[in-house]
């Protein structure tokens, strides 16, 4: 059987929920679906029938809970750095149905443990299956690169974030209404337990096979060196190694909220079992549903953009639900109608479903990134560097918020300070990688203040050095260039536009390389000129504006003979680059492109609603053009075809 390889450029289906329709990926979503979905499952009703049903007198009820989840947790900490060795070496299908043998094993013996009341048992099989849950996670978020491009890979991300909190959800809503079965409920757990293992082993048997991208690694079972090792591989690269902080800064984040539910909903919100219930149902909801706007949002690429929203609506949501858990009514216990029926609860509800919604956005874009920008060959292990430190950080957020509480916090103080942390954690974040941020602005821009369309976007390559050539029209032309691609791009660019307020900034953050006169210049125009060697060596995207400098009538400039250097210095160094033609339309007479005003010096940046809001412009991307022999002159040409065509319509 042959492996599913993946399409960068596959636009054959309409979005990411056609993909539950291929074989590549339908089977692969079931299989942890029903992985998560059993985990939750048994935990859940394992710490309702301790909690409720059995006497133990060593493990009492009040910690029950905190048991079971930390023997679930432990596993993550002692052996990701294993199960990521094993996920790149391995073959990651035969991995994944050895894991899902090892579950119907865990299961079996849980069956076992639930009839015969044993807890100890139990307790075992919470640490098993945690071990189960770590095995399987980096080769989960590892096969994802392997069999969808990079079109798909936040689509397909952000099915499998939903699916895991639906899961979750159902896992948990099963497990509690199994075991609560008078006289037979840890017979029906034991039976539901076994049954969804098997699902999942009959369902992991179509996946289909995704070789190793590391067979001759040899394995270090020391989970100490191994973990130091898989964060120092991660930190070779500062954008991937940041989004491993900033998705454990997630987790830290949403476990605070997940962990004091019970306890918001009865002390808080005065509520019963059901409306705990209904907050973890709308916390998952929300997730659920940022994770499916990802796509949408994203026009089906990995964009980091979205990051910095997801940031923003969490902590605006969270300090809003401080404020809005002050002076709610009080009363009796309010059951699920009764609490509903209160138009005060609707404001903590909307709060909850938005800050879990923005979690999603800010989330999914960070976990496909890293499949994409981290090297093949030890993607699984950085992962389960991942995975190891979202465990710690989960960690620390039940000893900071158990420590704020101690301190006398209320547990809309907690979550509002909370809140507050992660305002500052992230920006902290953005500033490390300006990516972020710059993504952020590029792509706002390219959807709130113009209606930016693209034409052609597949010739933009997804790997390799190549020089992207575009005519010159605007003050914020580069920005628009940022949307469109999803790699990041160094621009060469006129050192005057670096002395804007707000612009220049911008581009000093995006790491552009300023170009001045050689007459003017002379040291800052070859350090310019080497600068822009060193991106096409280390196999990057450098854009340049050929025209050299900003249009002052709308036209087509003559290019210059930059492009011309460049390339041939890219050959002197054994490099040939292709060149990749583009054009920018319908920016002419916007407010950040120069414009005659009565007859005057052609000025940018006056009248902001000159042309209304949302103006339509767009970018048309040509076929590569290879570098040997590509004159200035024939580069314009092509350039000057594409700038006819217009804006595209799509």
């Amino acid at each position: 059987m042959a492996p599913t390889q993946p399409n960068d450029h596959d636009t054959a289906h309409p979005n990411q929920f056609a993909l539950l329709g291929q074989r590549r990926f339908a089977p692969f979503f079931w299989t942890q679906f029903l992985g998560a979905a059993n985990d939750n499952l048994f935990k859940f009703a394992f710490t309702v029938m301790v909690t409720y049903q059995l006497q133990v007198a060593w493990l009492p009820a009040s910690l029950a809970g905190l048991v079971i989840g930390a023997l679930f947790i432990l596993p993550y900490v002692l052996f990701s750095a294993t199960s990521g060795q094993l996920a790149d070496q391995w073959e990651k299908t035969r991995l994944m149905r050895l894991v899902k043998n090892l579950e119907i094993a865990i299961m079996l013996l849980a069956a076992w443990g639930f009839v015969q009341s044993q807890v100890a048992v139990l307790l075992a099989c919470t640490f098993l299956m945690g071990l189960h849950s770590t095995l399987f996670g980096p080769v989960k978020y590892a096969y994802l690169p392997q069999v969808l491009g990079e079109r798909e890979l936040t689509g397909g991300n952000g099915l499998v974030e939903m699916g895991t909190f639906v899961a979750i959800l159902l896992g948990q809503v099963a497990g509690g209404l199994l075991v609560a079965v008078p006289g037979v409920g840890p017979h029906w757990v034991a039976l539901g337990c076994v049954l969804v293992a098997l699902l999942g082993r009959l369902v992991v048997q179509a996946v289909p096979l995704a070789p190793a991208t590391d067979p001759a690694l040899t394995l270090n079972w020391n989970p100490f060196t191994e973990t130091w090792r898989n964060l120092r591989l991660a930190r070779q690269n500062p954008v991937v190694f940041r989004s491993l902080l900033g998705i454990s800064w997630m987790w830290f984040f949403g476990a605070v909220f997940l962990s004091q539910f019970p306890s918001f909903a009865k002390d808080v919100l005065h509520g019963d079992e059901q409306v705990a219930s209904l907050l973890l149902v709308v916390f998952s909801i929300g997730v659920g549903v940022g994770s499916l706007l990802c796509e949408l949002l994203s026009r089906r690429h990995v964009e980091i953009g979205l990051v910095p929203l997801g940031a923003i609506g969490m902590s605006v949501f969270a300090i809003d639900l401080y404020f809005a858990s002050r002076g709610l009514p009080n009363g009796p216990t309010w059951g699920l109608q009764a609490f509903l029926a209160q138009p005060a609860h609707w404001r903590v509800l909307a709060d909850l479903a938005l800050l879990s919604l923005f979690a999603g956005l800010y989330s999914v874009p960070m976990y496909a990134l890293i499949q994409l920008r981290s090297q093949p060959t030890h993607r699984a292990r950085i992962i389960a560097a991942n995975n190891i430190l979202n465990a710690l950080f989960m960690i620390a957020s039940a000893v900071l918020a158990g420590a704020l509480l101690a301190l006398g916090c209320s547990i809309a103080q907690v979550f509002l300070f909370v809140g507050l942390a992660n305002a500052l954690v992230a920006g902290y974040i953005f500033l490390l990688v300006p990516e972020y941020l710059l993504r952020f602005v590029s792509w706002g821009l390219s959807r709130f203040v113009y209606r930016f369309r693209v034409q052609g976007e597949q010739h933009l390559p997804s790997t390799g050095a190549a020089v992207l050539a575009c005519n010159h029209v605007s003050f914020i032309d580069a920005v628009l260039l940022m949307a469109a691609s999803p790699r990041p791009i160094y621009f060469l660019m006129d050192h005057r536009i670096f002395r804007l307020p707000v612009l220049g900034a911008l581009f000093r953050l995006a790491r552009a390389i300023p170009i001045a006169p050689q007459k003017e210049d002379p040291v800052a125009y070859e350090a310019a000129f080497e600068r822009a060697a060193q991106v096409l060596r280390e196999g990057d995207l450098l854009a340049i504006f050929p025209e050299g400098s900003i249009t002052r009538d709308g036209q087509l400039q003559p290019f210059k003979g930059g492009i011309a250097k460049i390339l041939q210095r890219a050959r002197d160094e054994g490099l040939s680059p292709p060149v990749i033609p583009m054009a920018l339309t319908d920016l002419w007479g916007s407010f950040f492109s120069r414009i005659e005003l009565r007859g005057g010096e052609p000025v940018a940046m006056v009248r902001p609603f000159r042309r209304g809001v949302f103006n339509r412009v767009g970018l048309n991307v040509g076929p590569a053009l290879a570098p040997q022999g590509l004159s200035p002159e024939l580069l314009h040409a092509q350039v000057a075809q594409l700038l006819a065509r217009g804006t595209p319509r799509h």
